[in-house]
């Protein structure tokens, strides 16, 4: 225990002495994915962002971004299944490709919309039905506002459409979310996936949709914490017993 409460003593100490990671009202860098849902943030021209998602049975999956242009990003992700724990490792059958990029600055009248693709899904990978627990965004369209509510409010809302459709599921899919900063450097946020590429057919979806909230926190220069708590609503038909918890790591950097 002692441990534990100095390494809480340290973060905190290091959250009052270095700058903004992602979240909070003080944040320098924009969300590109709230929890799962992308959005229409994206890495500016010259930064590096690499991110971690620690997830139930040993998944971790991992995510090198670079802002290559203005309004123009380019990344690279890869992961598989227990990789903490024992036993085997399920290494994903590909690594996942992101590209996204800006057509529309936010203005106060209009949100900012990125488009892109995303070939990343998450969780256990089923090759069965060729496709992850959770579908990749694969091509999309996001829509971000923000707004000034008590520290800020942001508004996202997504469209896309995955190109993981073996289960016999090939709709298009949409998603809307948000983030709410909590002071300067922690934020919740919370998203719903409506799951409609994802509830028929041979699909590991129930047909209620994917509810996820997390909580944010920046900690030092350019890196972020986080917790995730995904399917609120119990959509998933294997292992739905109860939510998945899982932990989140991000950090961004300037490559000058």
């Amino acid at each position: 225990m002692k441990k534990i409460f100095s390494l809480i003593f340290i973060l905190f100490i290091s959250s009052q002495l270095f700058s903004q990671g992602t979240s909070g009202s003080n944040a320098k860098y924009e969300y590109r994915n709230l929890i799962d849902l992308p959005t229409a943030g994206i890495l500016q021209k010259g930064f590096t962002g690499v991110s971690m998602d620690i997830m139930p049975n040993g998944v971790v999956v991992s995510k090198i971004e670079v802002g290559v242009f203005e309004g123009f990003s380019f990344g690279i992700s890869y992961g598989g299944s227990n990789i903490i724990g024992s036993g085997n490792i399920e290494w994903y059958k590909l690594p996942g490709i992101n590209i996204r990029g800006r057509i529309i600055d936010e203005s106060q009248a209009l949100p900012a919309i990125t488009v892109g693709f995303d070939s990343q899904g998450k969780g256990n990978y089923n090759r069965d039905l060729d496709r992850y627990q959770i579908k990749s965004p694969g091509f999309f369209a996001a829509a971000s506002k923000n707004f000034e509510f008590f520290g800020y409010l942001s508004l996202h809302g997504v469209i896309n459409y995955s190109l993981e459709r073996n289960d016999g599921d090939k709709d298009i899919d949409i998603g809307v979310g948000f983030e709410k900063t909590l002071g300067g450097r922690v934020s919740l946020l919370g998203e719903y996936d409506f799951g409609t590429n994802d509830n028929t057919g041979s699909s590991l979806g129930k047909g209620n949709g994917y509810l996820n909230m997390g909580l944010r926190w920046s900690v030092g220069e350019g890196l972020t914490l986080g917790l995730n708590f995904r399917d609120l609503l119990d959509n998933k038909r294997i292992n739905s017993n109860s939510a998945d918890r899982g932990i989140f790591v991000e950090y961004v950097k300037s490559l000058f």
